[in-house]
């Protein structure tokens, strides 16, 4: 299958991060190249773009797709939390970071991945197949409190608690083994009146579980705290969100560089000493326009926020 992917608020990425010829620039989070190929595209044969991905496939589609630029690239299989081996593949300050998180297209799509309730597939939802935990091990052995936890938390999802009350239910019969059970189980426990407007019924519960198997929300922390320490002056880190979660955990981060004075509140001037090593470049998040958003609705929920190192 051809990686297929829509780079989301593609335009908006070019200019925050304000890219110079010969610089060094990390995506993060490349799959199919969309975002890459828009930064080589603005590299000249002094410029480098490092890329990097948890997911084999994504980097094998990406190398395809930015054979033809002139650029060096340089190709990672890491997870963009992991700062310091990005730093050391670098060699060098970065000029540029850029993280595009969530599901790729290309992983929804891929039927056997697991990753949509669209299509009947093994309980997988592995980014980086190389590990061994599964939508399988979430699904079939956490308890009814943590599953109800995780949907509640990370799908924002109301009916959780019946959710993780009917997916125990259905284990003791037999371990629920597809997407597709799980969408049946799912369907059956959220009430007909609800299942008729909005989204798809599983679409929160199946976002909760891919959270969980790759440990989204962890590898972000990690990431949002420590990748701004590898940026040169002058260098920004845009970061895409498609969670609540996601977006309040970059904006607290972010606001932590910029305010960290540790002093407080009642005292009349800092005596910390410590001062910003970041300035905002985006004052509000950048969400897509209405073109956007009719081309590609998974571009729904996004947001970008970007930061530049003093």
């Amino acid at each position: 299958m051809t990686f297929r992917h829509v780079p989301v608020l593609y335009d908006e990425v070019m200019e925050s991060l304000n890219i110079r010829p010969d610089g060094f620039y990390v995506d993060g989070t490349t799959g199919g190249g969309g975002h890459s190929s828009g930064i080589c595209e603005r590299l000249s044969e002094a410029g480098t773009l490092l890329a990097v991905d948890r997911d084999t496939a994504a980097l094998e589609a990406s190398q395809k797709r930015l054979e033809p630029y002139s650029c060096k690239k340089i190709f990672l299989h890491s997870n963009y939390s992991e700062v310091d081996r990005i730093l050391e593949t670098a060699g060098r300050p970065v000029d540029g970071i850029l993280l595009d998180l969530g599901v790729s297209s290309f992983q929804l799509d891929t039927a056997e991945r697991g990753f949509s309730y669209m299509h009947d597939a093994p309980m997988d939802m592995r980014m980086n197949e190389d590990d061994s935990f599964t939508a399988y091990n979430v699904v079939n052995e956490y308890d009814e409190k943590e599953l109800h936890r995780i949907i509640k938390e990370y799908g924002e999802e109301r009916w959780a608690s019946r959710i993780a009350q009917f997916i125990v239910r259905r284990r003791e019969e037999k371990p629920i083994e597809t997407t597709g059970e799980l969408v049946e189980v799912i369907k059956a426990a959220i009430p007909a009146s609800a299942r008729r407007n909005g989204p798809h019924p599983a679409k929160r519960t199946f976002q909760a579980i891919r959270i969980e198997v790759n440990g989204e929300l962890e590898h972000l922390k990690t990431a949002v705290e420590h990748l701004p320490d590898i940026l040169a002056p002058g260098g920004r880190l845009a970061i895409i969100t498609f969670h609540s979660l996601e977006d309040r955990m970059v904006k607290e981060a972010f606001n932590a560089r910029l305010n960290p004075c540790t002093c407080p509140p009642e005292f009349p001037v800092c005596v910390c000493g410590k001062k910003p090593d970041v300035r905002k470049v985006t004052r509000k998040p950048i969400a897509p326009g209405e073109r956007e958003l009719e081309e590609n609705p998974r571009a729904r929920s996004a947001k970008l926020r970007v930061i530049e190192k003093i």
